[in-house]
């Protein structure tokens, strides 16, 4: 039996409205705006003929220069990746010490859950959405089919008993360990609405998060959601499903929230929008949604790539589950942060693009661990310093001519083009760069 959203029905013409690409002197003129806002100089966006729209050089760009630095629209750490690093809800800095990074892995580890990783990935969509592009767009992205899984397991393998009250003494700060003075981070500050699960490198950050989303996704105290235990199943459904629907909660929550600090300027009364079916909706709300609007979007449920253990006569079934999986998401969201506003926002048309949108623009971000530099410092090892502040940051890797379009790789060009095609066959294009052409023939 087809699941049906009534939302998608009552709201129809609305969402059809959203979810329309935005005309090209409209994105010509959004990009443009943008693009001056952030100083960003010797980049132009432009059409790229049927791949959708691309980045290009408006100069030449020298091997290692500098070529875009801007901050993410919505970004979320992964959720088994918590269990490796502490880092800024907001801007994803390390944050603590090497003896609360080091201490807290520990403590984990005891309590028998799996750490993998010794760096910090992150899901991110980029705000200004120059890598945003067409179904064929050269971009780097991130397959959030099974990104999400929190698979924690236990293991007793070469397991090594440490000295009581050790692991405590490193959390609390008791117990300093040589030369980590020479790594400092910036201090663990809680959130204010008292979740206990998000921290910040700064009150910058943490009021810049709370303003941008967290008010709606706090489970604590302070917390404007609508129901705090309806937002914990859907935080819960997600760590046990797929953390991109905690990307996509961050899109709509961040879009109410625009939607409400627009209406409080008075944007409403520079017109509405009125749909046939006799319903008046502030256009303030399309306001709020223009930086979503941008992105190339299709419905999850169709462009997810179909997992190699599912034959080709249960496709349709799959897709039907990933809608349902999608649909009981999105009811558990609604009941958590629910706007009668923006209640267009909640249909599962609207949920099912954002999260296409992820599965096919998403960018994977890896940030080296201070404990591993440190650890190198230790053994004598060069360690350059590093400057993170949580922007994504664009350098080229060749001289870039000026008209030249400016892109990054999806997978690792070293490998032959049969691996690079079968891995990219997750995107849904096959792709046809230089490279590709050149091997292919």
């Amino acid at each position: 039996m087809e699941i049906v959203c009534p939302v998608d029905a009552q709201f129809a013409d609305v969402i059809y409205a959203l979810l329309c690409p935005p005309a090209p002197l409209q994105a010509q003129g959004y990009f443009d705006q943008l693009i001056s806002k952030r100083q960003t100089r010797g980049i132009k966006v432009e059409q790229n003929g049927d791949f959708g729209k691309g980045v290009f050089a408006d100069k030449e760009f020298k091997e290692g220069e500098l070529i875009l630095k801007d901050q993410m629209l919505v970004g979320a750490q992964h959720i088994a990746n918590k269990m490796d690093c502490l880092v800024c809800s907001f801007c994803f800095r390390f944050i603590g010490s090497i003896e609360l990074q080091i201490g807290r892995k520990l403590y984990l580890q005891q309590l028998g859950v799996s750490v993998n990783h010794d760096e910090c990935d992150m899901e991110v969509e980029e705000e200004d959405n120059f890598a945003d592009g067409g179904e064929e767009d050269d971009s780097s992205m991130e397959n959030g089919e099974d990104s999400g899984a929190c698979a924690s397991t236990s293991s007793h393998r070469n397991k090594v008993e440490l000295p009581r009250g050790l692991v405590e003494s490193l959390i609390n700060g008791e117990l300093k360990l040589p030369l980590t003075e020479n790594f400092s981070l910036p201090p663990a500050i809680p959130c204010a609405g008292g979740c206990g699960e998000a921290y910040y490198c700064s009150k910058l950050c943490a009021q810049s998060d709370w303003e941008t989303c967290h008010s709606l996704l706090c489970t604590g105290e302070k917390s404007e959601s609508v129901s705090s235990e309806a937002l914990g199943e859907f935080i819960q459904h997600a760590n046990e499903t797929n953390d991109v629907f905690l990307l996509a909660a961050k899109a709509i929550a961040s879009t109410i929230l625009r939607n409400r600090k627009l209406k409080a300027t008075c944007l409403e009364e520079r017109g509405k929008l009125k749909n046939v079916l006799g319903r008046t909706v502030s256009s303030a709300l399309f306001e709020a949604w223009k930086p979503l609007s941008m992105a190339h979007k299709r419905r999850w449920w169709d462009c997810i790539a179909l997992p190699f253990d599912v034959e080709s006569s249960d496709e349709e079934a799959f897709r039907a589950q990933i809608r349902s999986l999608a649909f009981s998401s999105l009811q558990l969201l609604r009941a958590a942060i629910f706007d009668n506003e923006c209640e267009p926002l909640f249909s599962l048309e609207i949920y099912g693009h954002i999260i296409g949108m992820f599965e096919l623009n998403n960018l994977d971000l890896v940030v080296a661990s201070p404990v591993e530099d440190y650890f190198l410092y230790i053994d004598d090892l060069p360690s350059p310093e590093k400057d993170k502040d949580g922007q994504a940051t664009i350098i080229a890797l060749k001289p870039i001519h000026k008209g030249e379009e400016v892109t990054i790789s999806y997978v690792d060009e070293e490998l032959s083009f049969e691996e690079r095609q079968a891995l990219l066959a997750d995107y849904g294009f096959r792709c046809r760069c230089l490279k590709c052409l050149k091997e292919e023939s």
